[in-house]
């Protein structure tokens, strides 16, 4: 067969031809991924792309050895040994594909954050002796992983007034325009431009948060724990990101000096998130 015909051939003949799957490491299809068929002399005879399973099929190859690359944007390349038999079926098997840097993120698309399996926490320290922790209790939000990290982004809106301690006096305080003053803005938010890499599964995430109708440049530190089925035929991945704001940053500099040096407040938050995102662009 010539060449330019066998290279332009993207099913197979029965079985025969190459045959692979293309995964990431946690078993899931890499759809863009492009194999690329070379033999012994360097010539191209196959280059097809994944399905929408990550499954690949050539046409028919000669008996012989060929190499095969696999690239898809945002991984890094990888490259196997083929031998086609005298039937012209080459049988690769499963390649994984590691992301660029060797720092892996959830298969791209949109992701949509699971309140009910999420935590979104804010620790001060009180009385320089221990902490006082509170939650917001309602938010939405989504993920969009990109082909590449600085493609991907993160929205999210937090009902400022749904802050829990435990003590609805404290509550209220904190919905006061001593801190969150939920009348004049009662919606946090949090707005992504992008990741970059810190760790084979650590990722700075790069955004903005309006605060108390204060805008300021915040980093979040995200580790990705990883992706697997749920019990309701969805697709879940799952995130721990964590940061430390300045109270002042947001003009909340409400406090009271209970003993030489001591504030009744902290002057930083820890900000703690526990993230389960759903794959598609609502729960189902």
């Amino acid at each position: 067969m010539h060449t330019s015909q066998q290279a332009a051939q993207s099913a197979p003949t029965g079985r025969r031809g190459l045959h692979a799957l293309i995964r990431t490491k946690d078993g899931w299809a890499v759809q863009h991924a492009v194999v690329t068929v070379t033999d012994m002399s360097g010539l191209q005879v196959a280059r097809v792309q994944a399905d929408a399973e990550g499954a690949v099929a050539t046409g028919p190859l000669e008996p012989g050895v060929y190499t095969v690359v696999v690239t898809a944007v945002g991984y890094a390349p990888a490259a196997q040994t083929a031998i086609a038999t005298g039937a012209g079926v080459a049988e690769l098997g499963t390649v994984v594909l590691s992301r660029q840097g060797g720092a892996d993120l959830p298969p791209p698309g949109v992701w949509t954050l699971d309140p009910a399996h999420c935590r979104i926490a804010a620790t001060a320290q009180h009385l320089g002796l221990s902490s006082v922790q509170g939650r917001f209790t309602e938010f939405a939000g989504q993920i969009e992983i990109g082909p590449t990290p600085e493609t991907s982004s993160v929205v999210a809106e937090i009902a400022a007034a749904s802050i829990d301690t435990g003590n609805g006096t404290r509550d209220d305080h904190l919905r006061s325009a001593d801190f969150l003053d939920v009348a004049a803005h009662p919606t946090i938010t949090y707005r992504s431009a992008g990741l970059t890499t810190s760790g084979p599964d650590r990722w700075t995430v790069h955004g903005m948060l309006t605060l108390a109708g204060i805008m300021r440049p915040v980093d979040l530190d995200m580790t990705y724990l990883g992706t697997g089925p749920d019990p309701w035929g969805g697709l879940r991945a799952a995130f721990r990101a964590e940061t430390e704001l300045r109270r002042d940053d947001f003009a909340m500099t409400y406090n009271q000096v209970v003993r030489a040096g001591v504030a009744l407040i902290g002057a930083t938050l820890k900000v703690e998130l526990d993230i389960q995102a759903v794959q598609g662009a609502s729960l189902p």
